[in-house]
């Protein structure tokens, strides 16, 4: 095949005279000379003159929007506005053709809402280009972030036969055929003729192994898929989602709180320095949106200001019992105007609360500590007991304006009769845990980790505002297309 160059490369080059060659997409054809040509390397299409009193009418007509096309013709300046370069070309050949008539994607503004209807060809508007290019600069970003900090990055399994949060909203794993299901002699699935011979979901978290393996690095990561089966159709849900999920050891909450601050901090510089023309063009879509909104319910900050912000800006820590404090003094609370009124010391915080403290109480990121032992998972590591005799947790809960929260961790329970004793009280079997538990039996240390849901990381940098436009192809309760 004919060495091509990309469009890229080709928009800041001054080698004028230069015979290229280009292939892309057809955005648009104008007057039967004037091609926009898209190859996904940038947003910015590279515009392509070419002869039509040269060129065959039947390859006139093949030259509509989606086709994918090769160009060879000399570089030159461009004289149009909009760019400084463009392509006089000598040559064209159509690669694919493209129906005019049933090609969905046409020259015009599309609403989300159908671009998820077509997730196979979203990719090629200028939205999901700049949406999952910076997706793919958070994910670099993050592994580099952990590599320098010499974290070893572990592969945690996707199947598993413990449930790591408790909730009990997994996906079940099995190869038993459903119009004969084997039973036990008390009528219940004979799961030991499956395929593990015993009751296996989808995971929703590698925390567990993770912590297994912090025990012998000292630090790790997983950053991979975890599923949920929550009924769930909210625009912060997904079935499917990928989670980020360090673990150290000889580390105690106020490490996890720096480590997930610092993390944050590098992956969104990292996003500004290297997805400018991405994230201008979010930002100028995400002020279009704005418009429409009623003056209240505007941004008082543009999406590339937020993001500055939050690197400009420490983090605010305070513990639940102040934020319960503050939330029950609040004006929202006092006039009734919480979904979830807040009355008691105990009560599990709830999207609005979280956003209220964000966004109109400390205006930035807020990490919340030292939760109530009832609302937490069995493996957070526990107080002592507070003046009033209540049982808390070394937990905490990074928040982000527009988001709620964004990430979930704790410093983990090490004292083997701590751990069982919660364990017992929740009924969590210790035998099906044997080998987690064999961690505080033999070398056990201080350690401590965390979960950030990428998505709701991808969502926040984006300025976009459902969950299912920043992951590829979203999966959610009655859809699994594609």
């Amino acid at each position: 095949m004919i060495k091509r160059q990309q469009i890229k490369d080709l928009l800041q080059s001054t080698a004028f005279g230069t015979e290229v060659t280009v292939m892309g997409w057809v955005r648009t054809f104008r007057n039967n000379q004037f091609i926009a040509l898209n190859d996904g390397s940038c947003m910015s299409n590279i515009q392509v003159v070419i002869d039509f009193n040269n060129l065959p009418d039947e390859l006139l007509k093949r030259i509509t929007t989606g086709a994918a096309i090769s160009a060879t013709g000399s570089l030159v300046e461009s004289l149009g506005k909009g760019q400084t370069v463009e392509i006089k070309a000598t040559g064209v050949e159509i690669l694919g053709d493209s129906d005019p008539e049933k090609f969905p994607l046409q020259p015009k503004k599309h609403s989300l809402e159908f671009l998820r209807e077509i997730a196979h060809l979203r990719f090629r508007t200028n939205t999901f280009n700049a949406v999952f290019k910076v997706r793919h600069a958070l994910a670099f970003a993050i592994h580099q972030f952990y590599n320098e900090r010499g974290f070893v990055y572990m592969h945690t399994p996707v199947i598993t036969a413990s449930d790591a949060e408790g909730a009990g909203e997994m996906f079940k794993v099995t190869t038993l055929d459903f119009d004969n299901t084997p039973r036990t002699e008390d009528g219940k699935v004979d799961f030991s003729q499956d395929f593990f011979a015993r009751a296996t979901n989808l995971t929703v978290s590698g925390q567990l192994e993770g912590e297994l393996a912090a025990m012998a690095f000292g630090k790790i990561y997983t950053f991979g898929p975890t599923f949920r089966a929550e009924n769930s159709n909210t625009t912060r849900h997904l079935a499917e989602f990928w989670m980020v999920e360090p673990e150290f050891a000889f580390a105690d909450l106020e490490d996890n709180m720096q480590l997930a601050e610092d993390m944050m901090k590098y992956v969104i510089k990292y996003a500004l320095d290297h997805c400018k023309d991405e994230l201008e063009f979010l930002n100028s879509r995400l002020a279009e949106e704005d418009k429409q909104k009623p003056q209240n319910e505007r941004s008082e900050l543009t999406l590339l200001e937020k993001l500055d912000f939050c690197l400009k800006n420490d983090f605010e820590r305070l513990t639940y019992t102040e934020a319960i404090r503050i939330l029950k003094s609040s004006k929202p609370n006092q006039k009734k105007q919480f979904k979830y009124l807040i009355d008691e010391w105990g009560a599990d915080l709830q999207s609005e609360h979280e956003r209220f403290l964000v966004e109109k109480h400390f205006k930035k990121p807020v990490i919340l500590t030292d939760y109530p032992a009832d609302i937490k998972s069995f493996y957070m590591r526990q107080n002592e007991p507070d003046a009033e005799g209540r049982q808390t947790v070394a937990a905490m809960d990074i928040l982000f304006p527009g988001i709620g929260e964004m990430i979930g961790g704790s410093q983990r329970e090490e004292r083997l009769d701590r751990l069982t004793k919660r364990m017992e009280e929740l009924n969590i079997p210790q035998d099906e845990l044997w080998w987690y538990l064999d961690t505080r039996r033999f070398g056990t240390a201080p350690h401590a980790g965390f979960g950030l849901g990428f998505e709701r990381l991808v969502l926040f940098v984006t300025g976009m505002t459902n969950i299912r436009d920043v992951i590829a192809f979203p999966r959610f309760p009655k859809n699994a297309e594609f």
